[in-house]
C-alpha cells in the first residue's frame, strides 16, 4: 500500500467519524453534513490527483447521479419503520433489501431507456 492510498484511507475516514462524531452533539449539524456527497467529492478529488482524467470522472459523475436516485428512499422508510417500532437491524434490513431492488429498476430502466453508464 503507497502512502499516498494510506492518506486517502485515513482522510475519508476521518469524514465518517467526524459526522459520527457531530451527530451525538448536534444531529441538525450533522444531517446537513452527512447529506453532502461527501463519499463522492472525495472520490472525485482521489480519481483526478491519481489519473488526471476528467472524462473519467464526469462518467462517474453521471453514473453516481442515476444511483443517488433508489437510495432516497430509505431516508424516508427507515425513520418511518423505527418510529412504528421496527427494531433497528430489521427496519435497516428491509432498507437494504428495497434499496437492491430499487438498484435494480434503476439499471433496467436505465437500459430500457438507452442510458450507457
Amino acid at each position: 500500500m503507497t502512502a499516498f492510498q494510506i492518506l486517502k484511507f485515513f482522510l475519508s475516514a476521518a469524514v465518517i467519524v467526524a459526522v459520527t462524531e457531530v451527530a451525538k452533539r448536534n444531529n441538525f449539524a450533522a444531517s446537513i453534513i452527512h447529506s453532502l456527497p461527501l463519499t463522492s467529492l472525495l472520490a472525485f478529488i482521489w480519481l483526478y490527483a491519481e489519473k488526471k482524467d476528467t472524462e473519467l470522472i464526469a462518467s462517474h459523475a453521471f453514473g453516481t447521479f442515476w444511483f443517488v436516485l433508489p437510495t432516497l428512499p430509505m431516508f424516508l422508510v427507515l425513520p418511518l419503520l423505527l418510529r412504528r417500532g421496527w427494531g433497528f437491524w430489521p427496519g435497516l434490513g428491509l432498507c437494504i433489501v428495497g434499496t437492491f431492488l430499487l438498484y435494480l429498476l434503476t439499471m433496467w430502466l436505465l437500459r430500457v431507456a438507452g442510458v450507457r453508464l
